[in-house]
């Protein structure tokens, strides 16, 4: 409930951001704290979701510039070597590469959500109920695993008795986390506005692949030994080279370009969050909404971070007046630009 300016609880206002899941889009995450900073404004409590728990735990870790420095360094090729041919998993994604380069880039294996500056928490999905987690004690690293593990590109992961996926399945966009956090005016931030219908084509449109991929070109591991892990190691480096084989569908009789599986799962994602956030939306309002403009950029398509940050930051420049009349009306008066 809305506070008027004479009735303040005695502590200054807390700021709350709330950053929602996106998959790829949520570098702009990174713009959109780039902005806020710049303007003076640091939030006191951050909730993520999915992509947005992984930004929001580098900047609560005091780690944002690591985090910049890693993503705007990737290149296509460098994604696509994040996806692993695994029978033995429930997921795509090669989970020991990317757990050890977020503790090299976003947080150290042993930090406690506890021992942080700033209140933080995630939210993941039971597997099992399908209800909503939140994750605001424990290791940080372990709260953002649960908070990105997608159904089909992650396995779950086991929490006491319970199995955990992304959170983006139930509460996409975390404003009544902030509120549970004791955010007063919270600030809310939603990749999926507008994606429906403005993006034609794949999750990551592939790149222009030559028909023969060199070692010395891209890097490409000789699989080791003989036998049936050599077989699998050989053609996993081949998906990894031939991402086109991954990412898009093949075509129909007629010539179309029919949805691959990594296609519909994305638009099945997108369409799903859209409809949630709507609802949420509308119980569980937030006091500034901001929606960078990403329909262009694919769930997959990581290796776009400068665009994305781009566009984050510029999102929050448009909103930079609402953002601060809101603030002040909270008692919190920061210096306008000129």
């Amino acid at each position: 409930m809305a506070a008027s300016t004479a009735n303040f609880p005695p502590h200054r206002p807390r700021i709350g951001l709330a950053l929602g899941a996106g998959a790829a889009r949520g570098w702009a995450h990174i713009g959109v704290l780039d902005g806020l900073i710049s303007a003076g404004i640091r939030p006191d409590v951050v909730a993520g979701c999915s992509i947005g728990a992984l930004v929001g735990g580098a900047y609560v870790n005091g780690r944002l510039e690591a985090l910049r420095d890693w993503v705007t360094g990737l290149s296509r090729w460098d994604v696509v070597r994040y996806f692993e041919l695994n029978w033995s998993s429930s997921g795509w994604v090669n989970c020991d590469k990317l757990r050890a380069d977020l503790v090299r880039h976003v947080v150290d294996e042993d930090q406690a959500i506890e021992g942080l500056p700033i209140r933080f928490a995630t939210v993941a999905t039971n597997l099992a109920t399908g209800q909503e987690v939140w994750v605001d004690r424990g290791g940080v690293l372990e709260a953002i695993w649960a908070s990105i593990a997608l159904p089909g590109l992650f396995p779950p992961v086991p929490d006491a008795a319970h199995w955990l996926v992304d959170g983006g399945l139930v509460n996409p966009v975390p404003v009544s986390v902030c509120r549970m956090l004791r955010a007063d005016v919270v600030v809310a931030v939603n990749l999926n506005r507008g994606v429906l219908g403005a993006r034609r084509g794949s999750p990551w449109t592939p790149p222009d692949l030559p028909d023969e991929v060199t070692t010395e070109e891209h890097e490409k591991p000789e699989p080791a030994g003989e036998g049936p892990m050599a077989f699998l190691g050989e053609v996993s480096s081949v998906l990894r080279d031939r991402a086109a084989l991954l990412w898009p569908g093949g075509r129909s009789a007629g010539g179309a370009v029919a949805p691959g599986t990594l296609d519909i799962l994305a638009t099945s994602l997108d369409i799903m969050q859209d409809r949630i956030v709507r609802s949420r939306m509308a119980g569980e309002p937030p006091d500034l909404l901001l929606a960078p403009r990403l329909w262009d950029i694919g769930i997959l398509e990581f290796h776009r971070a400068s665009e994305a940050i781009e566009v984050g930051r510029r999102a929050v420049d448009e909103a930079l007046p609402r953002i601060l009349d809101e603030l002040d009306r909270w008692g919190i008066p920061l210096e306008r630009p000129a």
